[in-house]
């Protein structure tokens, strides 16, 4: 019987299919793990700083070694480390002389302290990686003359650390709904913003900048802002889309709109190339339903189905996902001073207690694909850090086991003329670890041992790219 295709037509299909397959799914870039809400009020070009040595003295206070540290978050293998000091001491000198060593044989130890090391290390060196000033809900309502001070001001801060190199990676500001009731205030306050923002700065726009539109009821609104901000650039010799759109998804109305259509994709279309990322608002969103304040949290249903949907319907345009906020802040009820023993233990619980919903919330954000959420004190970025570094550590050498087996099949496969059909699977383990080094979970090193790939291998997005460049070097 005669051939149809051709073997070459075949093989071109074939590689297109193997394309396409892989071509929704996020490359390696670096985003941030979290976001960070402040009153624009309160913004200065120093607060990331500020709050980031706030975070390390509640660690100095609530957690003062690794093994502290471990029970605090219930890390996995916490209950098996040492009870008193001495040994702690012990451990902790072995581990700075030779980690590697400890973690042959106690990897519980080994886990633990790096962990917290390198929480440490990121308190320090950069505290916040995105930061929201915030004219919504983390404001209020002032009167027009105070917010319009605020919107000089804060974009002033900004532009001061912008200029002196101390601004956070990923910065913008959250303006009020574009609804009727508040639109003319928060399209006043964009105009303020930006305008201040860009004579301070000498015209040039921060990396990484975006604007956060709240409430979205209907995606006029995002039309709308997209419209002012296409005006702003016309106005101020900037290139079209150079200030992105940040759309927060916390109204039923921004999932399924009023004809019973899915909402979310034309919220992006509406931003006309905007939109770089979407935050899910847990509280508002329940609040919507009629859901008791008691029963409001993050693992709810409505939450869970809410962020399913964003994924569906959002992950597949590379559209930045960010889960939303744990509200127990690890806060001591009783303020320093002369206190009891009573006191200083309740203190313990109850930052502890917080860490570890914090954490735990992080983790399972994580598990479900939301590499971002929001925090909202600065003591809850210990619990936030350990939760990140613990997800890529505790799995790391699981996943490079899998990792190097997928490349063992694939090599095969090429040998022998099969088709490996497992690029997609292979593509997330290459993004995990992508993440784990963008984070600084993992150094260069580490994912090296793991992966025996390169960081640039890792951030070239491709596993199918990456075969082929090994194939043929």
């Amino acid at each position: 019987m005669k051939q149809t295709f051709s073997d070459a037509q075949l093989a071109d299909f074939y590689s297109r299919l193997e394309t396409n397959k892989t071509s929704n799914l996020q490359c390696a870039v670096r985003s941030p793990v979290h976001v960070v809400y402040g009153g624009a009020n309160l913004f200065r070009n120093d607060t990331p700083h500020k709050l980031g040595n706030i975070a390390l003295r509640s660690l100095e206070t609530y957690a003062p070694n690794f093994v502290e540290f471990a029970r605090a978050m219930w890390l996995k293998g916490a209950d098996v480390l040492p009870v008193y000091d001495e040994p702690i001491a012990d451990l902790e000198k072995r581990l700075a002389e030779d980690a590697e060593a400890v973690k042959l044989d106690n990897f519980e130890a080994w886990f633990a302290w790096t962990i917290y090391k390198r929480t440490i290390e990121k308190l320090q060196r950069e505290p916040i990686e995105d930061f929201r000033i915030d004219f919504e809900d983390g404001y209020g309502f002032r009167l027009d003359e105070e917010e319009d001070a605020h919107a000089v001001s804060a974009s002033g801060e900004l532009a001061k650390s912008f200029l002196e190199q101390t601004i956070t990676t990923f910065c913008g500001f959250r303006i009020k709904s574009l609804q009727v009731e508040t639109r003319r205030r928060a399209a006043r306050t964009l105009d303020l913003f930006l305008t201040n923002l860009l004579e301070k700065t000498g015209g040039v726009l921060p990396e990484n900048f975006v604007v956060t539109l709240p409430k979205i009821t209907r995606r006029e609104e995002v039309q709308a802002l997209a419209e002012l901000l296409a005006e702003f650039e016309r106005r101020n010799n900037l290139e079209n889309c150079a200030v992105k759109i940040e759309i927060m998804i916390e109204t039923p109305r921004a999932i399924v709109n009023d004809k019973g259509e899915i909402a979310l994709r034309g919220l992006v279309e509406a931003g006309r190339g905007r939109v770089a990322a979407a935050h899910f608002g847990a509280f508002d969103y329940t609040a919507s339903f009629g859901i008791s304040g008691a029963h409001q949290h993050l693992r709810h249903e409505a939450c869970n189905f809410a962020r399913q949907m964003m994924q569906m319907a959002l992950a597949p345009l590379n559209v930045r996902l960010s889960d939303s906020v744990t509200i127990e802040m690890p806060v001591a009820v009783h303020k320093a001073g002369d206190l009891t023993k009573e006191q200083t233990k309740e203190n313990f619980r109850v930052v502890r207690n917080a860490w570890r919903k914090h954490y735990n919330n992080v983790t399972n954000s994580l598990i479900n694909g939301f590499y971002q959420s929001w925090d909202l004190h600065p003591a809850q970025l210990v619990a936030r850090y350990a939760a990140v570094y613990a997800f890529f550590l505790e799995s790391a050498a699981e996943q490079g086991k899998r990792l190097n087996n997928f490349i063992k099949r694939a090599t095969q496969a090429n040998l022998t003329g099969n088709v490996f059909d497992d690029a997609a699977s292979a593509q997330g383990l290459l993004n995990f670890f992508a993440r784990a080094a963008s984070c600084g979970a993992m150094s260069e090193a580490e994912i090296l041992e793991a992966t025996n790939f390169t960081i640039e291998e890792l951030n070239s997005g491709s596993f199918i790219e990456i075969l082929k460049k090994k194939a043929n070097g």
